[in-house]
């Protein structure tokens, strides 16, 4: 048997096809989520069915901002690793509830610290987003670059749980690499999510909503390149000591707004009603990872384009969604 593994948010996007990954692979994957209402329960107990009766996973419904209702669920279990996922996401939803993002991510990730201290349990990957990046003209971005100045409270929050990981990393030496994800896209990803929400605009025939002249650009990065890049991580911090490591996991190359609508249609076959409207707040230009680190340290090497991923969530958007 393979390493004892938590991953919070097992029933997410991301979670999920990673639980799936562990499991296949023969690792004890006990999964945390807390079903949060950011979008709907069913959703991601569809996320959650290939996997809920595997014999080697443990399901536990608990809100990590409860730090007591999360050590009693955890009290018997001995683990290896744990690959902090959950949380609230969201650059624009942050704005309207702060507050909501400090307990589901700082408070959240300050618990699952101090569990860590309290079991013995060495070994975490943290999910952080390019998001800390702000509104940076310095591309593509890199690890050692200024983050002080965040553009939304999604991304402070994220930065601020980097900032408690070196904490308890310096002062209970626990193995600790953050990995900042770049827009993940693919099967099971939010609705909320752009290329999710403009699928399913087009194909109900419906306008879509384009934020700016459509020139704004993200490194959108197909899920099954995460996931590896996670798995890489995990195996890093199974195998070396003394660990504090943050890493970028994107796609290096970067998709502008008018693209990614580009290919939606393509992979549809239906040409989107397009309604242009001014920036949003918390909104950045651009984002561009520099992988070297992830690529040295991890073995990283994403091997997705962006018309394959779409063409392939299309494509699963339309098997959940029979017309």
């Amino acid at each position: 048997m393979l390493s004892t593994v938590i991953v919070t948010g097992c029933a997410g996007f991301i979670g999920s096809h990673l639980s799936e990954q562990l499991l296949a692979a023969g690792h004890k994957v006990i999964g945390i989520d807390n079903f949060d209402p950011f979008y709907k329960r069913d959703v991601k107990e569809r996320n959650l069915s290939s996997f809920k009766d595997h014999p080697h996973f443990r399901f536990i419904e608990v809100d990590l901002a409860d730090g007591e209702a999360l050590r009693k669920s955890l009290e018997q279990e001995t683990v290896d690793v744990i690959v902090h996922l959950a949380g609230k996401a969201g650059v624009r939803p942050s704005i309207e509830d702060p507050n909501g993002y400090i307990r589901a991510n700082i408070v959240a990730t300050q618990n699952i610290l101090d569990l860590m201290k309290d079991k013995g349990i060495k070994k975490l990957a943290f999910a952080s987003s390019s998001s800390v990046y702000g509104n940076t003209k310095e591309t593509p971005f890199h690890e050692e670059q200024d983050v002080s100045n965040p553009i939304s409270p999604y991304a402070f929050t994220k930065k601020a749980c980097e900032l408690i990981n070196y904490t308890y990393h310096s002062l209970y030496e626990l193995d600790i690499i953050n990995l900042r994800f770049f827009t993940v896209f693919g099967p099971r990803q939010r609705p909320d999510l752009a290329i999710h929400k403009f699928t399913r605009l087009i194909l109900s025939g419906e306008e879509i909503p384009m934020f700016g002249d459509g020139s704004t650009s993200r490194d959108y990065t197909y899920y099954e390149d995460t996931v590896a890049g996670i798995r890489g991580a995990i195996s890093y911090l199974e195998n070396n000591a003394r660990v504090y490591e943050t890493i970028n996991l994107g796609n290096n190359q970067p998709v502008t707004l008018s693209a990614m609508i580009s290919a939606i249609e393509k992979a549809t076959g239906i040409k989107a009603n397009i309604k242009q409207l001014p920036m949003q707040l918390g909104d950045v230009d651009i984002t561009f990872a520099n992988i070297g680190k992830a690529q040295e340290l991890l073995g990283y090497n994403p091997k997705y384009s962006f018309e394959e991923g779409v063409k392939n969530f299309v494509d699963w958007y339309r098997s959940v969604n029979p017309s």
